[in-house]
């Protein structure tokens, strides 16, 4: 492959990288990115799914950074409607961990740290007599409700990296920086493409380290640079089981640590239980939920709700390590979540630590403005105001968008086009042009994956493996039997 030149040059494909791309390509910036594996492969595909300002940070003060990423879930809200969707969380009150006044006095902060909220506000609930208590244990009488949003976070990767390709950057996957060089002011990156070892060259006027908990790693071996930040690895993992309650309402639930552990309704069929919060030092390519995890989070579950589970209710688990600065707070939840951004001018090397998904378009912008001094005529980010791919309703809201593709898409069964829906919103279009029966949709390879919705992920999504497809892109994975996973790979290696 022949060297190319770039304005910049991002290592790391996860939300952070994607969201600086989209930001500075946005801008009129050149850009490449490089993903040794695939886009949300690692931390970014194992959150707790959540846009939300993080209630529990008020307890440690940092209402700046609650502030700004409640701002955030407005724009978010607005730009991916499709993507991200209001959630009531119901708070069950334990009396001996925090007082009822103590509740309400966060709520309100919550509920007025945002500038024009447009959730409704926080009130209480008796769970006695409240459909929202009939899961839990009759040990719980008083709760609160609040609301914050549901988000797929892989797909929120993918939108973005749509964003940036659209404007002309170059979104290289299964692509490792194995060196990185300063020589006459420019950068020179050597790569290696994992799946044939092909290495090839890139040229860079700034390099961005955005390697989410290998930002450490790369700034030391690749990069031959002291990392700027003291560091700590955190590992977060989740559990699905069967769906412990009906409804569309996600519960928060108090430890005694101090910690919180959500319980939220997913992929209509389960319950999604996390998060832990732990030292992490083993090998970054290979983070697992621990024993010692699962025991925490069925304990966390089982204290509360009515239905007790085990081991054997796990159906499926995940785990990602987050990347945090380091700082001396007696307990690893106390570390602040806010990101840290460090640019250098000689050479131009922009290195990103931690971050929430919530924050990372406002991590994004702040980036690219900090590389005004490369960059003297860089114009402002336009991504606030600016609708993912996909999040262009137009004056729509979703339910409407939603009724007008039963309309257009009759021929489909509703549960898919619901699912299709909310994936790809208006890029429905493009994933179903030149479609007009199920029978045009080609192979089935397990209920409701279909060959014509394989080749879109794979043309336009950077999709390669059936773990792409089946845990990033979709979550069907939860549905797929070994014969159906087999199937599929058995295509993709002949497609």
């Amino acid at each position: 492959m022949e060297k190319a030149y770039s304005d910049i040059f991002i290592i790391g494909g996860g939300i952070n990288g994607v969201g600086i791309a989209a930001d500075a390509s946005l801008r009129g910036l050149t850009v490449t990115l490089a993903e040794k594996n695939d886009l949300a492969g690692a931390t970014s595909s194992a959150s707790s799914k959540l846009i939300h300002g993080g209630l529990r940070y008020l307890e440690s003060y940092d209402f700046k950074l609650v502030r700004a990423a409640l701002q955030e879930r407005e724009i978010l809200l607005k730009n991916a409607p499709h993507l991200i969707s209001p959630l009531e969380f119901i708070l069950p009150h334990e009396k001996h961990l925090r007082p009822a006044w103590m509740i309400r006095i966060g709520l309100f902060l919550y509920d007025h740290l945002a500038s024009h909220p447009s959730l409704p506000n926080a009130k209480k609930i008796d769970l006695e007599n409240d459909a929202r208590g009939k899961a839990l244990k009759n040990t719980f009488k008083l709760g609160f409700s609040y609301y914050d949003c549901f988000a797929d976070d892989a797909r929120l990767v993918i939108a973005n990296a749509i964003a940036a390709k659209e404007h002309h950057a170059k979104i290289l996957t299964r692509t490792e920086c194995i060196s990185a060089h300063y020589e006459n002011n420019f950068w020179r990156i050597a790569l290696k493409k994992t799946t044939s070892n092909d290495t090839f060259y890139c040229h860079a006027k700034v390099l961005i380290n955005a390697a989410g908990p290998w930002v450490a790693e790369v700034q030391k071996n690749i990069i031959h640079t002291e990392n700027p930040f003291s560091i700590e690895l955190i590992k977060g993992s989740h559990i699905t089981v069967p769906k412990l309650y009906e409804g569309n309402f996600a519960y928060i639930l108090q430890n005694a640590d101090n910690r919180i552990v959500f319980a939220i309704p997913f992929q209509n069929k389960f319950t999604l239980i996390g998060t832990t919060d732990t030292a992490y030092t083993g090998n970054l390519d290979n983070v697992k939920i621990s024993p010692e995890e699962e025991k925490y989070l069925l304990e966390t579950a089982n204290h509360y709700f009515k239905k007790s589970l085990t081991s054997k209710d796990i159906n499926w688990s995940y785990a990602g390590v987050r990347c945090l600065q380091r700082e001396e707070k007696h307990k690893l939840s106390e570390v602040s979540r806010d990101y840290k951004l460090q640019f250098l001018s000689n050479p131009p090397l922009l290195t990103v630590v931690s971050g929430k998904v919530t924050t990372y378009r406002r991590l994004a912008k702040e980036a690219v403005d900090l590389l005004a001094p490369v960059f003297p005529n860089l114009p402002p980010s336009s991504t606030a105001n600016q609708p993912l791919p996909g999040g262009d309703l137009g004056t729509k809201q979703f339910e409407d968008f939603y009724q007008q593709l039963q309309n257009q898409y009759n021929w489909l069964p509703k549960e898919l086009l619901f699912r299709f829906a909310k994936s790809y919103g208006s890029r429905i279009h493009l994933l179903l042009q030149n479609t007009t029966s199920l029978a045009e949709m080609g192979e089935e390879f397990a209920p409701g994956l279909y060959q014509k919705e394989v080749e879109y992920l794979i043309e336009h999504e950077w999709a390669e493996t059936s773990d792409d497809i089946l845990w990033r892109r979709t979550k069907l994975g939860l549905f797929f039997n070994e014969v159906d996973r087999k199937k599929l790979e058995n295509w993709l290696d002949i497609y």
